[in-house]
């Protein structure tokens, strides 16, 4: 019986959990719902907790180039403490709020080729067995539909989206990454543009909208990336001309020189940006698609731990296997 005991400890014979998500996309700030089935193995366990976590793969930049890996950065406990019989079943209902930057993964349907998802955590006895990864779908706030819509008709492409390791110097981010949706320029600013990248940064008022532009150099004008953010607020989506909006904001980037902002890899900053505003408002948002959007891969995985946590974990999940990442 000792043997037992010890061998389901290790999850040999222990119990199994399997986490089910109720089904369709959800949006950053709402809730993720589903339940979590758990049957007991071959010996009853003590259940110390269930937990959830949000995990997303990121990119990061260090001394021997990019590297890839997985980090967890949000954290809820749904079950525990409790016993677990033998062969018995167990079924926790759950709704967990998503963080408000949490990275979209699909646009119109279509994957942008984010790795999301959600993953559970089952301690018994002092053992930790984190289960497999269930994909997260997350669409886009209408906002943040909006701005990509006005970009697509404005004559821009989709030609990518990735999750950067760091923080957006002097912004109101709080997760440890940020989202790039990379965009190739339409013909009329080709002469000036190389590429256009998209960040959302949402809170439950608004967001701020990061742009970051390649510009071409040349005789008259200076090269180099520009980085510029503009604050606007979730009641403007159906009352702004997001097009116009949109193309001032970026050819204001090319005609003006210098940065009036950069991008950060080190800690985040304390405090909060006062942005300068977008443009007028003079009618709906515009509805047209990004264009070029390819379907890509959303897989999942989700789990929650504290910002300045996963920082500090970050080496560990880089120098792991793909599917692994460090100790909490």
């Amino acid at each position: 019986m000792v043997f037992k005991r010890l061998l389901g400890a290790i999850g040999v014979g222990g119990p199994s959990v399997d986490t089910v998500l109720d089904d369709g996309a959800v949006l950053p700030g709402g809730l993720l719902s589903g339940r979590v089935c758990m049957v007991g193995g071959a010996s009853a366990a003590e259940i110390e907790h269930v937990t959830l976590e949000l995990v997303v793969r990121v990119e990061a930049e260090g001394g021997d180039g990019e590297r890839e890996g997985l980090v967890a950065f949000h954290r809820a406990t749904v079950d525990g403490a409790f016993r677990l019989a033998e062969g018995q079943e167990r079924e926790v209902p759950f709704g967990l709020p998503l963080p408000w930057e949490t990275p979209m993964t699909e646009l119109h349907g279509q994957g942008l080729g984010v790795v999301l998802g959600v993953r559970t955590e089952l301690a018994v006895a002092g053992a930790k067995d984190k289960g497999d990864l269930d994909p997260l779908r997350v669409r886009p706030l209408p906002l943040q539909e909006a701005v990509l819509e006005a970009f697509g008709q404005l004559g821009y492409g989709f030609t990518g989206a990735d999750l950067e390791l760091g923080h957006i110097s002097g912004s109101s981010q709080s997760l440890p990454f940020y989202q790039e949706i990379e965009l190739s320029p339409p013909p009329s600013l080709a002469h000036a543009l190389q590429e256009v990248e998209v960040t959302f940064l949402a809170t439950p008022v608004g967001m701020e909208v990061v742009l970051e532009a390649d510009r071409r150099g040349g005789p008259l004008s200076a090269g180099g990336d520009a980085v510029h953010r503009f604050t606007v607020a979730h009641q403007d989506v159906e009352r702004m001309d997001w097009p116009a909006a949109v193309d001032s904001w970026v050819r204001g980037m090319v005609e003006r020189r210098g940065d009036a902002y950069v991008l950060d890899h080190g800690p985040a900053p304390e405090g909060h940006f006062a942005g300068r505003a977008a443009g007028g408002r003079s009618g709906p948002g515009a509805g047209a698609v990004v264009a070029g959007v390819a379907a890509g891969v959303a897989v999942g995985v989700v789990g929650g731990i504290v910002a300045a946590e996963v920082v500090d974990e970050i080496g560990d999940a880089f120098e792991g296997d793909e599917g692994e990442e460090g100790e909490d």
